[in-house]
């Protein structure tokens, strides 16, 4: 495991002792001594098991899987290293912090022949899952465009952890790319074109862009709109209370930060009809979820649904999104994914 602290830390102690009966901890790897001598004490882990240094952890642990919870700035340095030694892959989200890291992950991966899953948890969770399956149970009829907002108050600096607020393009690429992927989720397709800014107001708290308004048409002619804020000071729609509108031409679900989809059908002559969804409850959601599908991918079962041979589709999205606010220009996302292909 590459990172234990900050949300590496939240891993070990959430995520992981679910699945300790098939998922063992060989060696962890961290730059910081503290956290790195925790996560070693919680695990029950010889200091020789527990590195400073990522190669030195890949070259000499017993492992068959790396997994990687370290900001995305060093996504590309720890999974080609894994991918040279072999090991299969599960890693927080986003693929890299460029597109051209991301093309060189993509490319390793495919090379060495490994597994590799990309933790987009926030559509395993259960209320995202009622609203997806009542789009798909056609409960509005035909979809016609989807509406995303997550907005969080960030306003102190460093409340977000200090490298989001120090890096550029911080709110999408460590924030949007859930909501951009979730957008592909709910819609069921990829995006053709992007256009939109993101930017900063002048606020103190972000060296980087922290707001957003994106407009997205995906593939199927389906669009979609995003809204990013990370100085909310009124409503707000943070982690996991993202609110998303779903609008069909035979009514709306919506979702907002009480977590309760709500299906909306408007009567002629009879009113506005209002419906709470009973929320799906899985026997494994969100970041459990993943771990569940990537396990049992190394056991034979299906390829999941956020390997990276998809999410490089919600990459290139967020990318797009990004040159598309620096180029004030409609991007082709889809030229983007033929990149992948070339």
């Amino acid at each position: 495991m590459i990172g234990t602290g900050g949300f590496g830390g939240w891993w070990l102690h959430n995520c992981l002792p679910r699945f300790a009966g098939e998922l063992e901890i060989a060696a962890i790897a961290d730059v910081n001594a503290e956290a790195r001598s925790a996560a070693g004490e919680l695990l029950g882990l010889e200091p020789s098991r527990c590195f400073a240094d990522m190669h030195e952890a890949m070259a000499k642990a017993d492992a068959e899987l790396c997994i990687v919870v370290i900001p995305p700035a060093h996504h590309r340095e720890a999974i080609l290293a894994a991918c040279e030694r072999g090991l299969h892959i599960l890693t927080e989200k986003p693929i890299a912090d460029t597109w051209e890291a991301c093309l060189d992950i993509y490319h390793a991966v495919r090379s060495a022949g490994v597994k590799c899953q990309v933790v987009q948890n926030y559509r395993f969770a259960p209320h995202n899952l009622t609203l997806k399956q009542a789009i798909q149970e056609g409960r509005i009829g035909q979809l016609v465009y989807v509406v995303g907002r997550f907005a969080a108050d960030y306003r102190t600096r460093g409340a977000w952890g200090m490298f989001r607020h120090e890096m550029p393009h911080g709110l999408l690429v460590e924030g949007a790319v859930h909501h951009l992927d979730q957008i592909r989720n709910l819609t069921g397709a990829d995006c053709s074109m992007v256009a939109g800014w993101d930017w900063n107001p002048g606020h103190g708290s972000f060296d980087g862009e922290c707001c957003a308004l994106l407009t997205l048409r995906m593939e199927t002619g389906v669009h979609a709109q995003y809204e990013g804020h990370c100085l909310a000071a009124g409503w707000r729609n943070a982690w996991y209370e993202e609110a998303y509108r779903a609008e069909g031409l035979e009514g709306s679900l919506v979702v907002d930060r009480d977590q309760t989809v709500r299906l909306l059908q408007h009567r002629p002559g009879r009113g506005l009809r209002t419906e709470e969804l009973t929320t799906l409850q899985p026997e494994y959601a969100s970041h459990q979820a993943i771990i569940r599908q990537f396990l049992d991918w190394l056991d034979g079962g299906p390829e999941p649904p956020t390997a990276i041979e998809d999410n490089i589709r919600s990459a290139a999205l967020l990318f797009g999104a990004i040159r598309a606010s620096e180029t004030h220009a409609v991007v082709d996302v889809g030229q983007l994914v033929r990149q992948v292909q070339a």
